[in-house]
């Protein structure tokens, strides 16, 4: 289960990680209102979508003061945004996210997962702030660090959090900061039944303060059945219709972009047959495991 960024933020902030103050609207006429919480300057408005790619989709937007923030909030809310993760029929942005602008200094990336392969949990560190980490393992993977942890442990030692932060060069406070994040990190994804957590970008603010700028989440769905708290934080509107009545079944069904339709005995043998439908040129148009 997918979460917006400013639910993440909050997840972060109750943690005590370091996020800018912000606050979100789901109209315009809120706006005035929330702004009040927030300190007056500059603005970042974010369309707030189950997506990357929003900043070349125009879904952020650096604003210089209120009126600009109105001008460009009313381009941006029930705007659909076409991003290269949402597919060619985009997603309708129904919740706007205004932040408090950070002068950045420097921008990083770091990321926790769940590692299933090795059964650990995997943090991913890099130079490359703000940039799709995919492409950079591919292009600069001397950019990227990568350290699993055994997660039977209570958290990640000094010295794999050192090896962690290291590729950061930061100054000793900072490298305090550092240590704090990575920590607070492990205890979210353990607690919250996280598959991922990710800080993109990470940044060195003005004051020469970490800052987690952006953030994504991502949770288990077979666990969330203990995650109240996190089942609340579910927006139905960013999911697929028919995978939501799926989900109602028990049935694991993902629509994809083709033509041909899979209804298949098992998820293997669901996987097999889309390869198969690839291999002779076609496109699934879902994945359907009705049972093993």
């Amino acid at each position: 289960m997918n979460i917006h960024e400013h639910q993440a933020k909050q997840i972060l902030k109750e943690f005590g990680a370091p996020v800018s103050e912000g606050v979100v609207v789901f109209s315009l006429n809120e706006i005035d209102e929330k702004l009040s919480k927030l300190n007056k300057g500059e603005y970042v408005l974010k369309a707030q979508i189950h997506a990357g790619g929003r900043g070349k989709a125009g879904g952020v937007k650096l604003v210089k003061d209120k009126d600009q923030l109105f001008s460009e909030a009313k381009k941006m809310m029930g705007k659909t945004l076409v991003t290269h993760q949402t597919g060619p029929d985009g997603k309708e942005v129904k919740r706007l996210y205004i932040e408090e602008a950070s002068k950045i200094l420097n921008e990083f990336y770091l990321s926790c997962l769940v590692d299933r392969e090795t059964s650990s949990i995997a943090f991913i560190s890099s130079t490359e702030g703000g940039m799709d980490i995919e492409k950079v393992a591919k292009e600069n993977p001397e950019k990227i660090i990568t350290k699993k942890i055994d997660y039977k442990k209570d958290g990640p030692s000094d010295n794999e959090i050192n090896e962690i932060i290291s590729i950061f060069k930061l100054k000793e406070k900072q490298q305090e900061e550092a240590r704090k994040l990575i920590k607070i990190l492990y205890k979210i994804l353990l607690e919250k039944d996280a598959s991922l957590i990710e800080i993109n970008p990470l940044v060195i603010n003005k004051e020469e303060k970490l800052v987690c700028l952006d953030a994504k989440m991502n949770f288990d769905d077979n666990a969330i059945f203990r995650r109240p708290e996190i089942l609340k934080l579910r927006d139905l509107n960013e999911e697929e219709p028919a995978e939501i009545e799926a989900s109602k079944y028990d049935l694991a069904y993902i629509k994809l972009n083709g033509s041909i339709g899979c209804m298949v005995n098992g998820a293997g043998l669901a996987m097999a047959t889309m390869d198969i439908i690839k291999l002779h040129g076609q496109e699934p148009a879902n994945f359907l495991d009705v049972g093993g």
